[in-house]
């Protein structure tokens, strides 16, 4: 989640900034703050019935309104020549008075296809600009001759240290005679709160537990991290019967773990309906008996939806979720797009990002609309003008980019410029073509 209480800061304090690359995000179109104070795209009609998946291209990211980051690549980048990346995660935080751009996601090892059944960790990449130079965060002083940027990985459980755990024995990695090294983490946020840096992540299927955990640093933005109070012996909130067949019982806890913050309160936000408020030390989230929900409004039937993410904007907060878009055929032969559950018939089609908007943090949330086609599991935020970016990455688990001929474009560090149509309209959309 974006850190709220960064908002009012990037829009008065950098309209007059000249940071280095402003000039090439500047020939996209203007920016969100810039239409919010004229005249608002419109919203486009509703599809019915609810749960239909909008695929126009006008809400597809394209080379007009969206690019890749240009990260620096480590050694394993260097045969595909970009940074592979999945659940990809932007944001920008005022420190010191000045932009820092934070980028990360799952990323693979070298020598494995993709980030299970293990990873090395979490790497993060900074920059002064949305379109660079992206470095990786340089922790050479943390530890010297280890590989740049990676900021917290399970191989660093030899740093725990009395009165301070870095990698919890449930985090480490293991092995077992049907996938071999196990372990892996997905899914990171960076977010700086209150003058410090934190990292939200989760410990993926083939973990000892699965589920979400949050890191503090002791330092800048590259760490040294460890590991909060309340995940020493578990992720956060309950164990409960999910994920695939091969999670022992009693493992699996509720992943892609956010953070939202508002003033100086902040919350967790829980795969894919949950969220509980942080203590006031950000070292656990404070204990209640069943965490709450957010009232939303269902498709009927329900899927199976990721990558909870909360936002506010324009006085709203807007709750995104990645919806799999099936295709499937209509009575007449015609093709049927819907965030429908699995089912014979219906095929994988498209990752996207589905959201819906409230007056309330807690909700009641609106129907849900298409705001992204294959943008899902993704976030958004404001660069230092006060424009309105959201990441994609092309899945290429299934659907449109895990066909061979498309495969080599997908799992990417992409942003896309947003639209939102305005207190009225209250949407957000990426930036369709034939607005702004």
């Amino acid at each position: 989640m974006t850190d709220a209480g960064n908002e009012s800061q990037v829009n008065r304090r950098f309209v007059l900034a000249g940071a280095a690359g402003v000039v090439g995000a500047a020939a996209l179109p203007a920016s969100a703050e810039a239409a919010s104070m004229g005249r608002h795209p419109s919203n486009w009609p509703d599809l019915e019935p609810y749960g239909l998946a909008d695929t126009r291209l006008d809400l597809w990211p394209r080379a007009d309104n969206s690019f890749i980051l240009p990260l620096e690549q480590r050694p394993r980048d260097k045969e595909l020549g970009r940074v592979w990346m999945r659940d990809t995660y932007v944001n920008c935080f005022v420190v010191d008075g000045r932009p820092v751009y934070v980028a990360t996601g799952t990323t693979r090892a070298a020598g494995v296809d993709g980030p299970a059944p293990w990873n090395d960790g979490i790497f993060v990449w900074v920059s002064p600009s949305l379109r660079g130079p992206w470095r990786l965060a340089d922790t050479t002083h943390i530890r010297p001759g280890a590989e740049k940027g990676k900021v917290w990985s399970p191989e660093f459980a030899g740093e725990n240290r009395p009165g301070r755990m870095v990698v919890a024995p449930w985090q480490e990695f293991w092995n077992d005679e049907q996938f071999g090294k196990r372990g892996a983490a997905w899914a990171p946020e960076v977010h700086h709160f209150r003058g410090t840096w934190y990292i939200v992540a989760c410990m993926g299927d083939h973990s000892q537990k699965v589920g979400s955990f949050m890191l503090v640093s002791e330092g800048g933005v590259e760490g040294p991290y460890r590991l909060v109070e309340g995940n020493h012996d578990k992720p956060f909130g309950d164990s409960f019967i999910g994920g695939p067949d091969f999670i022992k019982p009693g493992a699996y806890h509720h992943i892609d773990g956010s953070l939202y913050t508002e003033g100086g309160d902040a919350w967790l936000v829980l795969h894919n309906h949950l969220y509980a408020k942080f203590r006031d030390d950000m070292e656990d989230i404070v204990p209640v008996t069943g965490l709450p929900a957010f009232r939303q409004t269902p498709y009927t039937p329900e899927p199976y939806l990721e990558g909870a993410y909360v936002f506010k904007h324009g006085g709203r907060y807007y709750l995104l979720h990645a919806a799999w878009n099936r295709s499937s055929a209509h009575p007449d032969g015609s093709t049927r797009y819907a965030y429908d559950p699995p089912a014979a018939g219906r095929t994988q089609y498209h990752y996207d990002a589905v959201v819906a908007v409230s007056d309330r943090f807690e909700g009641p949330y609106s129907e849900r609309w298409t705001m992204g086609v294959g943008a899902g599991h993704n976030n958004i935020f404001k660069d230092h003008r006060g424009g309105l970016w959201a990441t994609f990455f092309r899945n290429p688990r299934f659907g449109y980019w895990a066909d061979p001929s498309r495969r080599a474009e997908a799992a990417v560090p992409g942003v896309v410029r947003l639209e939102w149509t305005g207190p009225r309209g209250r949407r957000l959309y990426v930036r369709r073509r034939d607005h702004g």
